[in-house]
C-alpha cells in the first residue's frame, strides 16, 4: 500500500516559506546607505583582486562586460528586516572572476568606493553564490542601489552585498568590515536571524 496516495506533490512552496524569521514584504526596492552616494563613472571604475600572496588581477569596465554573464533571478532580504522577492540581475559570478586566479586563502574583505568594507568567507562567494551585478530589473544598476555595479550574496544579509564595489582581498585570516566592527553580525545568515554580534 503506498503512503503517499496520487495527485498528491506535497506542500507548494509560497511567499511565507521564502521569508526568513523576521521579515517583512516589500514591493518597492528601499535605499539604506552607511555614508554619501559615490558617483563612479563607469570609465573611471575598475574592479580589482589581490591574493595573500599580493598578486592582483585587474579589470576595467569593458573588460569586465566581456566576461561571461549570468542573469540571477534571486530574493534579498535586508538586516532591516524589509526582504524583496524574485529580483532580476545581470552580472558576473565571482567563480569566473576567481576562475585563474591562484588562492588558498578562506576569507575575503570587501572594498567599495566610498571606503565601505564587508567580510565573507571565501565559499559564500563561489559555487554560483555570488556575482558582481551592474543591472537591476533590465536596466542599467542606478547609483543609490550600488551602481555602476555592486557584490550580490543573496543568501546573506544585504548588507554582505557591498555596493559601488571596487575589489576583494584574499585573506588567511578573517577581518571584520564596517558593520561588523559597529556590532553587526559577523556572518549574517537571515534564517538564523544573526543580525547582530551575539545572535
Amino acid at each position: 500500500m503506498s503512503i503517499i496516495s496520487r495527485g498528491f506533490h506535497g506542500r507548494r512552496r509560497d511567499e511565507g516559506d521564502r521569508l526568513p524569521p523576521g521579515q517583512y514584504l516589500v514591493e518597492d526596492f528601499p535605499v539604506l546607505s552607511a555614508g554619501p552616494t559615490p558617483r563612479v563613472p563607469p570609465e573611471r571604475w575598475e574592479f580589482a583582486i589581490d591574493t595573500e600572496a599580493g598578486v592582483t588581477h585587474r579589470w576595467t569596465w569593458p573588460e569586465f562586460l566581456a566576461l561571461p554573464q549570468e542573469t540571477p533571478t534571486v530574493d534579498i532580504h535586508c538586516v532591516t528586516e524589509w526582504s524583496k522577492l524574485d529580483t532580476s540581475w545581470e552580472g558576473v559570478s565571482l567563480d569566473t572572476l576567481l576562475e585563474n586566479v591562484d588562492t588558498a586563502a578562506d576569507y575575503a574583505l570587501v572594498h567599495s568606493y566610498g571606503g565601505y568594507t564587508t567580510n565573507l568567507p571565501l565559499e559564500d562567494l563561489l559555487d554560483g553564490k555570488a556575482w558582481i551585478v551592474h543591472r537591476f530589473g533590465g536596466e542599467e544598476l542606478q547609483p543609490q542601489h550600488g551602481g555602476p555595479a555592486r557584490l550580490l550574496v543573496p543568501h546573506l544579509y544585504f548588507w554582505k552585498s557591498a555596493k559601488w564595489v571596487r575589489g576583494i582581498r584574499l585573506l588567511d585570516d578573517d577581518r571584520p568590515g564596517f558593520w561588523e566592527t559597529a556590532g553587526y553580525h559577523n556572518y549574517g545568515d537571515p534564517w538564523r536571524e544573526q543580525r547582530y554580534e551575539g545572535d
